[in-house]
C-alpha cells in the first residue's frame, strides 16, 4: 500500500519567528492518523527568521536529526558541542538519558531546515552528537545513505534499525530502493518536483510505503528528496 501525505494537509503553526509544517502530530497539532510511521516520529519543516531560534530546552530518549535546506543553524548543547549546520550537512543528536540544546539562526536571512525525530531502539543511552557533510556529487542522481545504525559509508549513526538516504534528481536521473519484507518506506520531497512510483510529488509531499517491495524515483525538476527505510514499530 502506498499512501500520500500531501504537503498542504500537514499541521501548520506560525509563531512569527518560526513558520513550521508538521508531517506528524506535534505540540498543539494532533492528528490520530498521523502520529508516527514505524519509528519515524517527527518531520517538521521549519523556517526560522533572522535572529530567531529555539532557546535551551531538554530532550531524552530520541534520535534527533537536523537537515538544513537554506541558511545556517547554530547549535549548542549541554555536552559541550558548539557548531553551525549548513546545507549539505546532517546533524545527529542522541538525547538518551537527557540533554539540553539550543538552535538559532544568526544569519541575516531565513534558515529553512527539517527537524526529524526517530524513536531509538533502546532507552537510556549515553547522549551523543555527530555532524557530517555530504558532497552534492555523492547525492546527484542516486540515493546516498546519510544516517544508519552502524555508520555505514561514513553516515551519521543512530540508535535504530533505520536508514536515511538523501538524493538530488533532475531530468532522466533515476534511482530505486528495494525494501525487505516487513520494512516500511517513507519518501519526503524536500524541494522541487519528483516522480515517485509514477506519482508526481512536489515540495513537502510525502509517500508512505507499507508492504511494497520497491521505491522508484525519477523525472526530477530541481528535486531534493529524503528516503527512509524503516522497521515496523512493535
Amino acid at each position: 500500500m502506498i499512501t500520500l501525505r500531501a504537503a498542504a494537509e500537514r499541521g501548520h503553526a506560525n509563531h512569527g519567528w518560526l513558520d513550521s509544517w508538521h508531517s506528524f502530530s506535534f505540540a498543539g497539532y494532533h492528528d490520530p492518523a498521523h502520529v508516527h510511521f514505524g519509528p519515524l516520529r517527527v518531520i517538521n519543516e521549519d523556517r526560522v527568521a533572522a535572529g530567531g531560534g529555539f532557546g535551551a530546552h531538554p530532550h531524552r530518549d530520541m534520535e534527533i536529526i537536523s537537515y538544513v535546506i537554506d541558511g545556517a543553524l547554530a547549535h549548542k548543547d549541554s555536552m559541550g558541542n558548539v557548531g553551525t549546520i549548513v546545507p549539505g550537512e546532517v546533524q545527529r543528536m542522541s538525547a538518551g538519558t537527557g540533554v539540553m540544546h539550543s538552535e538559532f539562526n544568526h544569519s541575516p536571512g531565513t534558515t529553512h531546515f527539517l527537524q526529524i525525530w526517530i524513536f531509538p531502539d533502546r532507552q537510556g543511552v549515553t547522549p551523543s552528537y555527530e555532524q557530517k557533510a555530504f558532497a552534492e556529487a555523492d547525492k546527484r542522481g542516486r540515493l546516498r545513505v546519510v544516517a544508519s545504525p552502524d555508520g555505514r559509508e561514513d553516515s551519521v549513526s543512530i540508535h535504530q534499525d533505520a536508514l536515511l538516504y538523501a538524493g538530488l534528481f533532475d531530468g532522466d536521473e533515476q534511482a530505486s530502493l528495494a525494501l525487505a519484507p516487513g520494512r516500511l518506506g517513507y519518501v519526503h520531497v524536500v524541494r522541487g518536483q519528483l516522480q515517485v512510483n509514477g506519482r508526481a510529488l512536489g515540495a513537502g509531499d510525502a509517500l508512505k510505503f507499507d508492504g511494497e517491495p520497491l521505491i522508484t524515483l525519477g523525472q526530477g525538476n530541481n528535486a531534493e528528496v529524503l528516503v527512509f527505510d524503516l522497521p515496523p514499530l512493535a
